[in-house]
Order: structure tokens, then sequence, then C-alpha cells
């Protein structure tokens, strides 16, 4: 089994984009503010493990780990995707920064995907659903990540429940919704 090298990768416990982005969102978060920053910045860490220092990565990343979600908190919906993206193509827009809306909207519209995403392997899309699968599962799945920084990085955010509202949001919409209880996964 082949482990990715982390030359000198330390856990970033902040990143003032992402930073500044969460606090305009705090009163949507409400009491899950902090198991929903600890995911992002889970997310965060672990894609930007993926990715490396390229050019942009890093902003690219904070944004789609910011929005990726957020759907399910600014439109209290469960079948969250297009909610987020349109979080996002929003922000992205306002920011100047229009040529990014393709990339990051397949960033958070495939970030359930079950398979590789293939489309355009340039962008950062497979590395941001591989890192939303290693928090989900937690740290289960590694993606070749060293055992060692995948801890790390959750050790320094604990999920602070966001596992147990993952649950309950899946079991409230499996009651309502029994034939599409996770709209958000693909194939």
């Amino acid at each position: 089994m082949k482990h990715i090298e982390l030359h000198d990768m330390e856990v970033m416990t902040s990143f003032a984009l992402l930073d500044d982005l969460f606090s305009g969102y705090k009163p949507v978060l409400g009491v899950d503010y902090d198991l929903y920053r600890n995911h992002c910045m889970r997310v965060f860490n672990f894609c930007r493990a993926f990715a490396g220092d390229s050019s942009d990565a890093a902003d690219k990343i904070a944004i789609a780990a910011l929005f990726h979600d957020l759907g399910i908190w600014s439109d209290d919906t469960f079948d969250y995707i297009a909610p987020s993206q349109l979080l996002a193509r929003s922000y992205l827009e306002n920011s100047g920064r229009v040529t990014w809306i393709d990339e990051i909207e397949a960033m958070i519209g495939e970030h359930h995907k079950l398979t590789r995403y293939r489309v355009n392997p340039l962008w950062l899309v497979e590395s941001f659903r591989k890192a939303d699968w290693i928090d989900i599962s937690g740290g289960m799945l590694r993606f070749h990540l060293p055992d060692d920084y995948v801890t790390d990085v959750l050790e320094a955010f604990p999920n602070e429940g966001f596992y147990k509202k993952l649950a309950q949001l899946s079991v409230d919409r499996l009651k309502t919704h029994p034939f599409n209880p996770l709209p958000m996964v693909k194939l």
C-alpha cells in the first residue's frame, strides 16, 4: 500500500479565509457552529494534504469546505447540495471569483460520490471527495494518507456531535422520504 508523503504538512488549526467566512454564518449555524466548523477544518486539512500547495488550492478548499453542507442549516433541509451550491455561487460572484464557480460547485456536488470523480482531473473535486469520506468514516477510510496525520487532524478537531447530528438527520429524512433517504449520495 502506497502512502502519500506529506512533506512538512502540519495540521492547520485556522485559515484566515475560512475563519472569515465562518464568522458570517455563526447565527445560521447556532448551537451547531463548533461541530460544523470542526468538520470543515478536518475536510480542509485532509483535502490540502491531497492537493498540496498548488496555486489557489487552499482558498478553493476553504470556500468549498464552508459551503459544502451549509444548506442543512441555511435551508433547513437534508437535500442540501443545491442550496449549498447556490450559497457558494453567490459568494464567488460577490467576491470576484467567478472563474472558480464550476470547480467549487463540482466539489460540493460530488463530495458524497461513492466512486472516483473523473470529469476534470485538474480540479480539486476528487481530493475534496476523498477528504470528506475520510472524515465521514471517522478516519476508517484514509486513501493512503499517513495514519498519524489522519489521527492528528481528528484529534485537533473533535467531532462535537457531528456524526450524531448526521445520524439524526438521516433517520428524520428516512421517515419522510423512505425511497430517497440520502439524496446527496451519488454513484
